[in-house]
């Protein structure tokens, strides 16, 4: 016991690590190892079982888990409503025809889809880029890659992706300001994302297979999108007056309530212009999936309370500052890692910014945590793209049948271009506010 009680910290929580690893890849659930990892995590750095309870409860009742929990949830009842409701169909029905030129087109179809965390989302536009595809002549592979890649362009920064909410909650980031810095990563991956297929070839045949039909109203595509631009829109605005209006000492949570209260009526205008019935509307209410969901954000949020309460990451941190290990570093490796073994953002999320964020304050560089958290998100979802357990990844290539390897053969590039920029971004971004 003396021999284990020495053993530097960083092994120590490079075991915990480990352990979840190893029960994800034996297929027990994210929550289920998460939660068991916090209990062994309490246990070596010398919490007791009460107080590895008293950790858990407090974290469970902070308002950052109550409020991030609710918005999860209230996603993913959105998101099932649109899905039940055909809205999402017809979302892209609508919007066939208003761009004639099929390289965009491919670009959006899966883009669409991914204004909406869908588990597998990847399927719901597969069948409209193999459409557009075939008519350029485009492999299999080059089919999957596209659906792939572009239905997660915006997992860097749209406000409805779990891991976007996670990360500014748990750094104690302004939400709209990390969604704004953000932002050029989307840009930067859309751009990246045309690269491997070639410019020219997608540029052919412009009008596309529109050429002779009437062009769409552009009406009708803007009510299917409606629910989606009530949530960013008016959850932004509600969040800015809240925090202009309301401050609670300790607790800034204004912007999430704003949010809350866009998705509560974005949700009932799906629901009372699609003419759910109550039981409909219970059906969706009473799923499994958001009790799930709302275990595994507490989960998270109480692995991350046990690291602080153990004090296992300041440990951690006087060790990294004694051996000179740069922080850089650790943000790049950490959530890379864990995104390529878990193959989902929250998963890296959740385990591994806890720890980076509390060393980015032991280095005395809090004023450069977003910087640091660009990158360390960044990494991670670098991690998740390439993994081969991403369930899109997996339902994209079956749909086109094709293989992970051939695929890869068009992602690498895109990853590597889009990894070089983010590092480019944090050392522009550290250089400007260092200096400020």
């Amino acid at each position: 016991m003396d021999i284990f009680n020495a053993l530097p910290a960083i092994i120590k929580i490079s075991g915990v690590f480990i352990l979840i690893l190893a029960a994800i890849r034996m297929k027990i659930s994210l929550d289920h190892s998460l939660l068991g990892g916090s209990i062994i995590l309490g246990l070596i750095f010398g919490l007791n079982p009460f107080l590895i309870v008293k950790s858990a409860f407090f974290s469970l009742i902070h308002p950052k888990t109550l409020t991030l929990s609710c918005i999860v949830m209230l996603i993913l009842v959105l998101s099932h409503s649109m899905e039940k409701a055909g809205q999402m169909a017809r979302l892209l029905d609508t919007f066939k025809g208003l761009v004639r030129h099929t390289g965009i087109n491919l670009v959006i179809f899966p883009a669409l889809i991914g204004l909406l965390p869908m588990p597998g989302g990847a399927v719901f536009s597969a069948p409209m880029v193999k459409n557009i595809g075939e008519s350029k002549s485009l492999t299999s592979a080059q089919l999957s890659y596209i659906n792939y890649w572009f239905r997660h362009v915006w997992e860097y920064c749209w406000p409805l992706y779990p891991g976007v909410l996670l990360t500014a909650a748990i750094a104690d980031l302004n939400l709209w300001m990390y969604i704004l810095y953000m932002s050029p990563l989307t840009v930067i991956a859309l751009v990246a994302g045309y690269w491997p297929i070639g410019y020219r070839s997608l540029d052919k045949d412009t009008r596309g297979t529109y050429e002779n039909s009437e062009r769409p109203r552009f009406f009708p595509f803007f009510t299917e999108l409606l629910p989606i631009l009530i949530v960013v829109v008016l959850g932004l605005g509600l969040g800015a007056v809240f925090s202009s209006l309301f401050k609670l000492p300790g607790f800034p949570i204004e912007k999430e309530v704003g949010l809350i209260i866009a998705l509560i009526i974005s949700i009932f205008w799906v629901w009372n212009r699609n003419r759910f019935s109550l039981s409909q509307r219970w059906s969706i209410l009473k799923r499994r999936q958001l009790l799930k969901m709302f275990y595994l954000v507490s989960t998270i949020l109480i692995f991350k309370g046990l690291l602080e309460d153990s004090h296992a990451v300041k440990a951690v941190s006087q060790e990294l500052i004694q051996w000179n290990i740069p922080l850089m570093l650790v943000a790049v490796i950490l959530p890379c890692l864990v995104g390529v073994i878990g193959g989902i953002t929250i998963a890296f999320v959740g385990t591994t910014f806890p720890i980076i964020i509390t060393l980015i304050q032991s280095y005395g560089e809090v004023h450069l945590m977003l910087p640091y958290m660009i990158l360390a998100m960044v990494s991670g979802f670098v991690g998740v793209l390439i993994s081969p357990l991403h369930l899109c990844m997996l339902l994209s290539n079956e749909y086109f049948k094709t293989s992970f390897f051939p695929v890869y053969r068009y992602l690498w590039l895109p990853c590597t271009v889009l990894f070089s920029a983010s590092c480019l971004y944090f050392w522009i971004l550290k250089t400007i506010l260092t200096v400020s």
